[in-house]
């Protein structure tokens, strides 16, 4: 069976793994140069920046991506080391430090700022409704009813800021009970050594070691099909034949490429959700320093900033990550889609927020990298995600555009990749 997988990011990638695993003839075609899309390592001035992610697995050596990671025998390390999470919160006048600002708290203490009577809430409303969320509304619309207080819109829109580039507003509350229930039951992020790349490239050693091969600047142009099926897949001109396609490029690339002279059923539906779909948008700033500014190699949350919304230190868990005697410290912040506009106007709200949360430090911006349209943070918005089958019975889409229920970032990549191959190989 020839497989041919269009994109070479984290969804390609490990859908190419599994099938050469399991015995499928795989090509992969990447229009971009290098492999690893949004999930791969920029050597600049030293350090290993990345095109997207922030070298961090969310569910650290725990969650589904490192579950799928060991069923395909790709050889990644993912180190987690405590703590995975702390806040960063003003202090108050019964703090005995009152006069130095603020405090980190642990993640796991983020209910301490609510009132006596919202933690018994917290405590009831998870119990109660993280198996049965109620559904058609929005995480803040359901916390305006149940825990209407300032700490929880600010905690909702750092967290999901952070992991999803999404205000709570924008979150289905029942994907954010799903990524709860994760959270309880994956635990919290991990470093891979060497980075995104270090996860990339063992899933490229597994595909070529299984004979597939990977073609870069290699553009898939569309396709020819035969009744509801794809036979050939047109690459620069050429003409390739498959018995099975995986698309790595999301559903309204996807869905271009199938057109709309087709008589297949469904099609119409699938392309008017594909142009519906508004892909999140980011911001992420990288900065050097000679002295830790965070000193731990967890996320500390920011729900006080003005933009924002989370900060890591990979190299206290991976020094080779940056030069000897530096650190690379990335902050990331949500951009909602009516500021789309205001790049700029973001972008210094941004480098304002990190004077103010690394006052007294000394630090470089080394590069400032925008994530939005054509190269978003994630193409789907997490809990909006189509599913992985198209109209067409042997085209498939994987990657940012096709997660899985409550996975956040790769996490979610991984439970799409899981879901559809599932679907192939009992099939």
């Amino acid at each position: 069976m020839k497989a041919i997988i269009i994109g070479s990011g984290l969804g390609g990638l490990l859908s190419a793994a599994k099938l050469s695993k399991e015995g499928y003839e795989v090509e992969i075609f990447e229009r971009l140069p290098i492999i690893g899309g949004r999930f791969t390592n920029i050597p600049y001035q030293g350090f290993q920046l990345s095109t997207g992610a922030l070298h961090m697995i969310p569910h650290g050596p725990a969650g589904p991506l490192s579950q799928l990671l060991k069923d395909v025998g790709a050889d990644v390390e993912i180190v987690r080391k405590k703590p995975v999470s702390v806040i960063r919160v003003p202090r108050t006048r019964k703090d005995t430090d009152y006069k130095y600002g603020h405090k980190d708290i642990l993640f796991e203490d983020f209910k301490v700022p609510f009132s006596l009577l919202n933690r018994l809430k917290l405590i009831y409303y998870v119990i109660s409704t993280r198996k049965n969320p109620p559904t058609s509304q929005s995480f803040e619309e359901w916390c305006r009813k149940h825990i209407p207080q300032d700490w929880t819109y600010r905690i909702s829109d750092s967290f999901f800021g952070w992991a999803l580039s999404l205000k709570g507003a924008d979150v289905p509350v029942e994907e954010a009970f799903a990524i709860i229930e994760n959270l309880y039951h994956f635990g919290g992020p991990g470093v891979p050594m060497g980075g995104c790349k270090g996860v990339t490239d063992a899933l490229v050693e597994i595909i070529t070691t299984n004979g597939g091969t990977i073609h870069t600047s290699s553009e898939v142009s569309g396709f020819k099909l035969d009744n509801d099926k794809v036979t050939t897949v047109i690459v620069d001109g050429e003409e390739h034949a498959a018995d099975l396609v995986i698309s790595d490029i999301g559903h309204p690339s996807t869905a271009k490429m199938i057109g709309t002279e087709t008589n297949i059923s469904g099609m119409d539906e699938y392309s008017r959700k594909s142009k519906d779909l508004k892909p999140s948008a980011g911001i992420k700033i990288c900065l050097s320093s000679d002295k830790p500014l965070i000193g731990h190699g967890g996320v500390l949350l920011t729900p006080y900033a003005k933009r924002v919304n989370g900060i890591n230190e990979v190299t206290n868990v991976d020094p080779s990550l940056a030069p000897a005697g530096k650190h690379l410290t990335m902050a990331h912040q949500c951009v909602h889609w009516n500021d789309l506009n205001e790049l700029d106007k973001e972008i210094e709200l941004g480098l304002e927020d990190l004077k103010d949360i690394f006052a007294g430090k000394e630090y470089e911006v080394l590069l400032i990298q925008s994530y939005s349209n054509d190269w978003p943070v994630n193409r789907s918005p997490s809990g909006a995600d189509l599913k992985n089958k198209t109209p067409v019975s042997n085209l498939y889409v994987v990657g940012d555009g096709a997660k899985g229920k409550g996975g956040i970032e790769v996490e979610g990549i991984a439970l799409g990749v899981k879901n559809c191959m599932q679907d192939i190989l009992i099939t």
